[in-house]
């Protein structure tokens, strides 16, 4: 079931998003899409693999969005 859309975004993530997605040549629903699929692949492998708690776990999240041009 397709979930509703209740993200929310400050006006300088959206700035950034909107860029992001120019460069990469992608719509934003793509982008975040592809954002949320990676970002979860990646926290379930960390987890997975490294037998991660939850404090790690926030940093991963964190880092993710930093690295992504979303994060603050």
């Amino acid at each position: 079931m397709p979930m509703p859309h209740l993200l929310r975004l400050t006006r300088d993530q959206e700035i950034r998003l909107d860029r992001l997605a120019e460069r990469c040549g992608l719509s934003r629903t793509e982008l975040l899409e592809r954002l949320v699929a990676e970002g979860l692949a990646a926290l379930e492998t960390e987890l997975m693999v490294e037998g991660a708690g939850l404090r790690r776990a926030e940093r991963s999240i964190d880092q993710l969005l930093r690295e992504s041009g979303l994060g603050a």
